[in-house]
């Protein structure tokens, strides 16, 4: 992949919920040299989450609330977007959070929000996707790289990539096979996608 036209280097934020592989992928991409970005902060919404110990031992600061903590969605939104401009965050990747992103931040990150899904959109979104696929007992599913808008999983698709499901799957394999697909696929759409921002 070709970055020479980059102008400038994409601060991005990285939103996550849980475990944190994605996060990961996206750092350890940066570490290697093969995205082009700094992440500068890690949003969280859950105090116990895995993630947070992933940001600390890569020394990347994490902003991590409770919901508990505000009144309705738009003030925690805005609390977030003040810590997004303490760090100057240009791009914002989910990786993993399980909120749907408010007005206050599509407004402020219009077209500068992607996420990853665990199936090939518009199968499948929501919670649970891998185990939704794997109940229907379809033949092919995947992942999808969208932009963010006010809907569940509804924004315009970046990128897809599809797998087969074999004879003697599980859900336990389908999801390693996703996971696989996801921390090659989500680096590399990043770094297009930011890219072209910054040309």
């Amino acid at each position: 992949m070709n970055f020479g036209t980059v102008t400038r280097m994409c601060k991005l934020a990285v939103f996550a919920s849980g475990n944190g592989s994605n996060f990961q992928s996206i750092v350890d991409a940066i570490a290697h040299g093969q995205l082009m970005a700094t992440c500068e902060v890690l949003i969280c919404d859950q105090p116990d989450a895995k993630v947070i110990e992933r940001a600390k031992k890569a020394n990347i600061p994490a902003f991590v609330f409770d919901m508990k903590q505000f009144a309705n969605k738009t003030e925690f939104e805005r609390a977030i977007l003040k810590k997004l401009r303490e760090y100057d965050v240009t791009f914002i990747a989910l990786a993993g959070y399980m909120r749907l992103i408010g007005s206050t931040l599509l407004e402020a990150y219009a077209q500068k929000i992607v996420n990853i899904h665990p199936s090939l959109l518009p199968a499948f979104p929501g919670l649970d996707a891998i185990g939704q696929a794997f109940q229907a007992g379809v033949k092919v599913t995947g992942v999808t790289i969208h932009y963010v808008d006010s809907g569940m999983d509804t924004g315009p698709i970046i990128a897809q990539k599809a797998i087969d499901l074999t004879e003697d799957e599980t859900e336990e394999s389908l999801r390693e096979k996703i996971h696989a697909i996801e921390h090659v696929l989500y680096p590399q759409t990043l770094g297009k996608v930011m890219g072209g921002l910054n040309e």
